[in-house]
Formats: C-alpha cells, sequence, structure tokens
C-alpha cells in the first residue's frame, strides 16, 4: 500500500488572547516547524491536515481569531521549491512529515 502524499502547508495565525496564543503554538510544534512568530510549515498527509484543522478548530475564538492555512503544494513537487527569501536563505522543509496523518 502506497503512502498518502504529503502536502507542504504555511500556517499562519493571528490569536488575540495570550493563553489561546500559547495553546495554538503548541498544537501546532505537534505538527511542523516553527519558522516565524505565528508561523508554522507543515507538512502533512490530507488525514494530518484535517487533523490539525479540527485540533486548531477547539483552540481559537471564532470571533476573535483567525488561522490561515497555505497549501503550498506536494512536497515531491511544487511545494519542494514553492518558498523562496530575501536576506537569510528560506527554511529547510520540515524533514519528517507525520506518515499516517
Amino acid at each position: 500500500m502506497s503512502r498518502p502524499a504529503q502536502q507542504l502547508y504555511l500556517v499562519s495565525y493571528d490569536v488575540a488572547d495570550d493563553r489561546r496564543r500559547r495553546l495554538v503554538f503548541r498544537a501546532l510544534l505537534g505538527f511542523g516547524e516553527h519558522e516565524q512568530f505565528s508561523v508554522f510549515l507543515c507538512v502533512l498527509t490530507p488525514v494530518g491536515f484535517v487533523r490539525l484543522k479540527a485540533k486548531l478548530d477547539g483552540l481559537v475564538s471564532h470571533s476573535e481569531d483567525r488561522v490561515l492555512f497555505a497549501n503550498l503544494g506536494l512536497v515531491d513537487g511544487r511545494g519542494g521549491s514553492a518558498i523562496s527569501s530575501i536576506g537569510l536563505p528560506p527554511p529547510a522543509l520540515p524533514s519528517k512529515g507525520p506518515a499516517i496523518f
């Protein structure tokens, strides 16, 4: 059986409350790599993406907070080269994506 295709996601959040912000940060650490203040890179299968969204959905205030997901494409395709930068080089892709996430 083949592994589900892994997609690269850029996840950014703006959470108004300090406690909720810490909870969102900790939740994202389990799914990806922290890149900048409220920005994570996550390598996820379709199931992993659903799980991440469900987890964050229970942590944020829908009337005060926002979490944005940008699908950059397949890790082995466009996603692997979708990020460029000025100044410091772009971050390396997270070394591991969850196998069954």
